[in-house]
C-alpha cells in the first residue's frame, strides 16, 4: 500500500511498482490506510511522513498492531534527525527522502521483503518444529484407560 496525499507521488510510485510485478493499493489518508489494513493484509506499505490526519509516524505505531510483520518504509520531503529518530522509534524499515529516484525505492522493497520472506519460513519452521515436538511428547505418555474414565465395570 502506497500512502501520500499527493495524487502524482502516488500514481508515479504505484506505476512504477506495478510494473515491477506489485499488486499496489493506495491511500491518501492515514485514516484510509488504517481501514484498508484492517480489512485486507499488505506485505508493505510506503507512508508519506505528513499526512493531512496524521503524521507518518503515528501511522507506523498503528500499523504495528493491525499488521505487525508488514515492511513500513517512511518517504519524506522533511528530512531531520528528529524525524528520523521518532521513524526509527515507531518502528519504520527504510526512511528514504524525496524525490525518491524508482531504482533506489524498488531496491530498498526488494531487500525488505526478501527479509521478510525468510523471517515468515523461519516462524513456520518454528511452528511445525514445535508442533512435531509436542507430538513426540505426547506419544510417549501411556494411553488413558477409557475404562477408568467411563465409570464401566
Amino acid at each position: 500500500m502506497v500512502i501520500d496525499d499527493d495524487e502524482k507521488i502516488l500514481d508515479n510510485i504505484s506505476k512504477a511498482l506495478r510494473l515491477e510485478g506489485y499488486d499496489v493499493d493506495v491511500a491518501n489518508t492515514g485514516r484510509m490506510a488504517i481501514e484498508r489494513s484492517e480489512r485486507r493484509f499488505y506485505n508493505l506499505a510506503i507512508i508519506d511522513f505528513r499526512l493531512p490526519d496524521m503524521e507518518g509516524t503515528e501511522l507506523l505505531t498503528v500499523l504495528k498492531t493491525t499488521t505487525p510483520t508488514m515492511v513500513k518504509i517512511i518517504l519524506t520531503g522533511y528530512p531531520t534527525v528528529q524525524n528520523s529518530i521518532k521513524a526509527i522509534n515507531n518502528g519504520v524499515d527504510a526512511y528514504l527522502t524525496k524525490p525518491v529516484e524508482m531504482d533506489v525505492l524498488i531496491k530498498t522493497i526488494k531487500e525488505h521483503l526478501l527479509k521478510q520472506s525468510k523471517e515468515n519460513e523461519f516462524d513456520e519452521g518454528k511452528v511445525a518444529d514445535y508442533i512435531e515436538t509436542r507430538l513426540r511428547k505426547l506419544n510417549d505418555y501411556p494411553p488413558v484407560n477409557s475404562e477408568l474414565t467411563t465409570g464401566s465395570d
